[in-house]
């Protein structure tokens, strides 16, 4: 009874789209929405009037130390899954435990990318200079700080030469996933959003 319930509120509740309304002010800053057929990204502009990640996101913490990237893409989940996990074939049922019942502590990954392009797996969106205030704010609100005040990177932990992980506030769990986070992070800058899901899919079909 429990997962006929969760598989038919997870399908339904994330067909329902909240701020359906376009944005009335002056659409000027570009972001986008990535996925990897089952995890969502948000990708955002390395620096703009508005914000400047360069100061909290360091390229000094990637491997290849690039400070040529002009994007910058975030995304929330469970701590042990993203460290322990770097391919499927990595699995254990107990991380996999862990997350779905919110044992585990969670971290943010972030990729610096020279070029984004549009396509199946990612969508440009056109936001105002306010409301991307507020999407800076939501993630800035989701990272973990040190007596600095600076994002505490999790060292040495990387997948690739221009990717970095940071300590990160929440837990991950079956009713708020990486996905739940990449949703809300659309909601607080009131772009179309799920009303509540836990897959891409659920974000991805407002943008069809």
């Amino acid at each position: 009874m429990f997962l006929v319930l969760y598989v038919f509120s997870a399908f339904s509740l994330s067909k329902i789209t909240i701020n359906t309304e376009a944005d009335k002010q002056t659409q000027e800053i570009p972001i986008y929405i990535r996925t990897n057929g089952v995890h969502t990204d948000i990708i955002v502009p390395v620096k703009n009037i508005i914000k400047d990640w360069r100061k909290q996101i360091k390229f000094e913490n990637t491997k290849d130390k690039d400070s040529t990237a002009q994007y910058l893409a975030f995304g929330w989940g469970d701590k042990g899954f993203y460290l322990d996990t770097p391919e499927w074939s990595d699995l254990k049922a107990s991380t996999a435990f862990n997350a779905a019942f919110g044992l585990g502590n969670s971290a943010i990954h972030t990729t610096f990318y020279k070029r984004v392009s549009e396509n199946n797996e990612c969508v440009k969106i056109l936001i105002s200079k306010e409301n991307y205030q507020k999407l800076t704010q939501y993630i800035e609100s989701s990272l973990q700080l040190d007596a600095s005040q600076n994002p505490r990177c999790i060292a040495a932990t990387t997948y690739g030469k221009n990717d970095s992980f940071y300590e990160a506030y929440g837990k991950y769990n079956l009713f708020y996933t990486c996905n739940s986070w990449a949703n809300a992070a659309l909601k607080s800058s009131n772009q179309k959003a799920a009303f509540w899901t836990v897959t891409d899919t659920g974000i991805f079909c407002h943008y069809q």
